[in-house]
């Protein structure tokens, strides 16, 4: 079991848990409530990170974020670092990854809202930021736990646009998706095996718990009264 590699994934997963759930909290709010021309094509954009090849995505990352691009050049210049094959790199590319998976259960979530329950808040005097956290916020937990999850889940098990933007280096972009290609490379199925395991049992368990969770949290913003 290649634990370095697992670490390195779990905390890939985390940061990009941790950067993108409060942005796709905003951004889902905004596609829920508000109506414009280029909606379709906005929620499109969002979700071609699902249709497109990782090895797609890895390409266009690796030449945008590279040392030849304006972007590469620019944080290399104020930096002293480079984005391909680091570890700021991949979490970039984790958080573009996985905006479908951030925005459309949040966006799912708010559209579930009655529009009377903040509007009836809101003739109470409540402002926009107070309706937001102790209305809005605790009827969609499910939808935030939703995208937590899958945000964690995918991100821990990519493996396409880590190769192609961050190689193969130990410790800095080597995760564990990685670490089980090079054990079958090398023919060692025992330990490829075994981190597979590891990441199927805690797939299921993850999904599992949570959609007991959201069921809870579901049927009590259901049944106030229970």
């Amino acid at each position: 079991m290649d634990w370095q590699s697992l670490w390195l994934s779990a905390k890939l997963s985390s940061v990009t848990v941790l950067i993108l759930i409060p942005m796709a909290i905003f951004v889902g709010r905004f596609l829920a409530y508000k109506q414009f021309r280029g909606k379709s094509w906005v929620e499109a954009l969002i979700m071609v990170p699902l249709v497109l090849p990782p090895t797609v995505i890895g390409y266009y990352l690796l030449v945008g974020l590279g040392s030849q691009s304006l972007i590469g050049q620019w944080v290399e210049q104020f930096t002293g670092a480079q984005l391909v094959f680091n570890f700021s790199g991949l979490v970039i590319a984790s958080i573009l990854v996985n905006i479908p998976f951030a925005v459309q259960p949040i966006q799912r979530a708010f559209e579930t809202i009655p529009h009377d329950i903040p509007d009836a808040a809101a003739c109470c005097g409540m402002s926009w930021w107070r309706i937001f956290i102790k209305i809005e916020l605790p009827m969609i937990w499910p939808g935030i736990l939703t995208a937590v999850v899958l945000c964690f889940s995918h991100v821990l098990g990519e493996f396409g646009v880590v190769l192609m933007l961050g190689g193969n280096i130990a410790g800095e972009t080597k995760t564990i998706s990685i670490a089980i290609y090079d054990s079958v490379q090398a023919f060692d199925f025992e330990a490829a095996g075994t981190m597979s395991l590891v990441l199927l049992v805690f797939a299921v368990s993850v999904l599992a718990i949570t959609t007991s969770l959201s069921r809870r949290l579901g049927g009590q913003h259901a049944n106030p009264q229970r």
